[in-house]
């Protein structure tokens, strides 16, 4: 096995394009079609070997678009690229200065929010978050689903945060980049501190997450909510095993994250389901299926968002589509490019979420009509603010000696 190191001239935007997978996508098209596409892709050498991958979704692994240069192995004939070991799972401690992120997008309803991992385990192949491990120097490829960051002093840091003077309080997002709740949170149980200091502050938080472990904290959760602070949402793709398994590989199974609205409602605990993201022409026909699914476990607010492919992570997802379901690839990438003016992606507001076209109104259509038939998003809640417990200044503490 040798390593290939070419120097790089292009922009970081040719960069994330990875243009074996671009050559593959214009031969799928052709007329070799998904065949020649794999075949080309597979002589590349851009492909992981599977035994390396197991358990994960990404089958490439890109160098970072912003490395001066890119790495490619290659077999120089003695075979040792069978002697690879399989990627594992590998975490690093993260000591960021602040903890809550803010953001002014005018489509989204929150305006801060916190990530206690970078990276995350559930691997999700079409995970909009991937790029972001490019400003870490790594791939958004496999490296984003084995190679994660956690930030164990994020609670002390949330704390300092909401002890400055002139701090208002307004819900906190926690999930909407990578999840809280992904396997490694069993060992680190740095969302259940998080939870600990919104908890003692009376804080509003909201919950976005595909793991049944959000379970565990149900006691946190439970008490906050009966004040109004805290609502959950889980993430249901599709309720099909095979797609769940390869799409999603380490979360959990869609029957679990069912079981788990049915637990959070139980509770008292306001649980809603997202059908995030809908891939057109694979998961859209079960639109009507998991909103049912979902109400009968107990949720009564859902919401959707069709797929989003920016940057690395178009170029990944044509692979896995290609890997896994070859014979529905044309159609699943002229679906989405009818979405989005003809383009994988469009970044424009308003638009990104939902897409535009005769297939994004039908798709927004079915929703709407089904979750009226179910009595889903007949009453928003939302959360409190005004139970705000500000931190105490030294002055009044020293009042109680």
């Amino acid at each position: 096995m040798r390593t290939a190191i070419r120097p790089r001239d292009d922009t970081p935007w040719e960069r994330a394009k990875v243009e074996q997978i671009v050559g593959a996508d214009i031969a799928a098209f052709g007329k070799g079609r998904s065949e020649m596409a794999n075949a080309m892709i597979e002589e590349s050498g851009i492909r992981v070997h599977p035994d390396r991958n197991r358990g994960r979704s990404a089958g490439i692994n890109p160098t970072g678009r912003y490395e001066p240069l890119t790495r490619h192995v290659f077999d120089d004939g003695w075979s040792s690229i069978d002697e690879l070991p399989p990627f594992k799972t590998e975490v690093q401690v993260e000591r960021p200065r602040t903890i809550i992120t803010r953001n002014e997008s005018p489509d989204i309803s929150f305006d801060r929010s916190i990530n206690p991992y970078r990276g995350c385990e559930h691997g999700c192949v079409y995970c909009f978050a991937r790029p972001t491990h490019a400003y870490m120097g790594l791939s958004p490829g496999l490296d984003f689903e084995s190679k994660l960051f956690a930030k164990p002093d994020a609670a002390k840091l949330l704390d300092k945060e909401l002890s400055k003077d002139g701090y208002k309080p307004r819900t906190i997002a926690i999930g909407t980049n990578t999840d809280p709740y992904q396997p490694i949170e069993k060992q680190y149980r740095i969302m259940r501190e998080i939870l600990e200091v919104l908890d003692a502050r009376n804080h509003p938080v909201g919950i976005v997450t595909k793991s049944a472990l959000v379970t565990r904290d149900i006691d946190i959760l439970s008490r906050m909510a009966a004040k109004g602070l805290a609502k959950v949402a889980l993430s249901v793709t599709s309720l099909d095993r095979m797609i769940a398994r390869t799409m999603e590989p380490r979360a959990s199974t869609p029957p679990k994250r069912l079981e788990a609205i049915r637990q959070l409602t139980d509770a008292g605990i306001p649980t809603s389901v997202m059908v995030a993201p809908i891939v057109p022409g694979l998961t859209d026909p079960e639109i009507e299926r998991i909103l049912d699914a979902a109400r009968a476990a107990g949720a009564r607010e859902a919401g959707y968002v069709i797929l989003r492919l920016p940057l690395e992570v178009s170029p990944i997802f044509k692979d896995w589509l290609l890997r896994h379901y070859p014979d529905r690839y044309r159609h699943v990438m002229s679906l989405i490019r009818s979405m989005r003016g003809g383009k994988d992606y469009d970044s424009e507001w308003s638009k990104r979420m939902t897409g535009t076209g005769p297939y994004a109104w039908q798709i927004g259509r079915r929703f709407e009509m089904a979750a009226k038939r179910l009595g889903l998003n007949m009453e928003r809640r939302s959360l409190r603010s005004d139970l705000f417990v500000a931190a105490k200044k030294q002055g009044e503490q020293l009042e109680l000696l």
